[in-house]
């Protein structure tokens, strides 16, 4: 995931900059599913909303902690997972979309949770 060209300062600092964006996303979508949807619409909101908010969080409060190539592909893993889930979800309540990549999204967050462990156990 390191290329030459970007250093590991700016891949930090984007994973971090992804995160509280992402976090604020999800406070947003919890916002929005609370006030403008209803029933099942609201329940899958709030679960994209939950997933955005917890991963946004954890991808800024550990973008830090990442010294080692396994653990940027495991924040990468981390990061296209909770869009890929979220997204999903999002995508079938606001445009009426398959949620067929919800499940790829899971099992990337899944993956990512597991390679950050590795990484913390090799440190």
């Amino acid at each position: 995931m390191m290329t030459s060209h970007m250093s590991h300062r700016t891949i930090q600092r984007t994973f971090a900059a992804t995160g509280a964006v992402l976090a604020a996303a999800g406070v947003a979508l919890s916002a929005y599913a609370a006030h403008a949807a209803e029933g099942a619409a609201r329940a899958s909101l709030q679960s994209a909303a939950l997933f955005a908010l917890v991963h946004g969080i954890a991808l800024a409060a550990l973008s830090r902690q990442t010294p080692r190539r396994i653990g940027i592909v495991a924040l990468a893993a981390l990061l296209l997972g909770t869009l890929l889930f979220s997204g999903s979800l999002v995508g079938a309540q606001v445009w009426s979309l398959p949620t067929r990549l919800a499940p790829v999204g899971g099992m990337l967050m899944i993956g990512g949770w597991l390679l950050y462990a590795l990484d913390a156990f090799r440190r």
